[in-house]
Parts: C-alpha cells; structure tokens; sequence
C-alpha cells in the first residue's frame, strides 16, 4: 500500500514492488496476481486501516464541531508530516485512475461514502444538539465538510503554511 500510495498506480514498477513486499517477481504475482489486483488490494486495506481511523475520531467523545475539527487537523498534520507528501490514498487513487477503471472508481467511491455516512451521523447530532445551526439537512452538510477536507488534503500538497490549511478548517467549522 505505502509504495503505491507514494508513486501512484503507473509510477509503481514490479522491482518497486518485489522490494516493498520483499517478494521477487514471480511470487509476487503468483501471491497477488497482476499488479491491478495488488493495487485494489492495497486500496481495500487503506480503506480497512486509514479510513477506519477517520471513522474513530469522529466517533470520538466530544462536540460535533471538536470531532470533525479532529478529523480535518489529523489530516493536515498527516499530509504536512515528512518531505513524501503522499496527501489521501483513496483521493490519490480516484485522481489517477477512477476514470479509466471501474474497480478503482468503486473502491474510493466506496470509502468516500463511509467518510460521508460519519459526517452525516455527526452533523445530526450537531443539529440536534443546537451545535449547528444550519437549516440544511445533515447529508448536504456532509457533502459540504466532505469538499472541503478532500480539498484540504490535495491543497496540503503545495501548501506548506499548516496555519492556511487550519484557517480553512476553522471558517469551515465556522459556517455550520
């Protein structure tokens, strides 16, 4: 996951891949299949690992506004840490490949709409709390925290300045 999830799908060469997975080249794919197969492995795993801690903390104790602020900040923090800025696997995946392969565009669709599902359950309970007060039903909320934390998190590639990137959490957060 970690090699695709840096060079993408076409930057990934097999040599790439034997050595992250420690695996030659024929045991590679006798293990894995080709290297489509690898690479909707790897995103079901991502799915499995990074989307179910975006799940965690917005299931966290806390207001509604603290639990997706959590989210939004963990991913800035996360794409700012080390010099690979490798940004959202499953963001990274939709960009490169979602148009030309329909098991691509199915697995980020899929863990886009988990993310989306949490967001709606936390917004609800904003809203029924006096929290948040837009009149706006949760899902068109959702879809709105959504755009803007998977723009956060492709802008965290050419933004350095992590105070930018949290402005735009907070006026996010603010407009709810």
């Amino acid at each position: 996951m970690e090699t695709f999830w840096r060079h993408g799908y076409e930057g990934t060469s097999t040599r790439e891949l034997s050595k992250s997975t420690g695996l030659g080249p024929s045991s590679l794919y006798n293990t894995f299949g080709d290297k489509r197969r690898l690479y909707l492995r790897a995103l079901r795993w991502y799915y499995e690992t990074s989307t179910a801690d975006q799940i965690a903390l917005l299931r966290s104790p806390g207001t509604a506004k603290d639990r997706l602020r959590a989210m939004m900040v963990q991913g800035v923090d996360a794409d700012l840490a080390g010099t690979g800025r490798a940004g959202c696997f499953a963001i990274n995946a939709a960009v490169e490949m979602a148009a030309a392969d329909p098991d691509v565009k199915e697995e980020a669709r899929r863990n886009f709409a988990r993310v989306e599902e949490e967001l709606r359950l936390v917004l609800e309970v904003g809203q029924r709390s006096g929290e948040i007060r837009s009149t706006r039903d949760a899902p068109s909320l959702a879809r709105q925290v959504q755009s803007a934390y998977y723009g956060l998190r492709i802008l965290s590639r050419v933004q350095d300045d992590r105070k930018v990137l949290l402005d735009i959490v907070e006026s996010t957060l603010a407009d709810l």
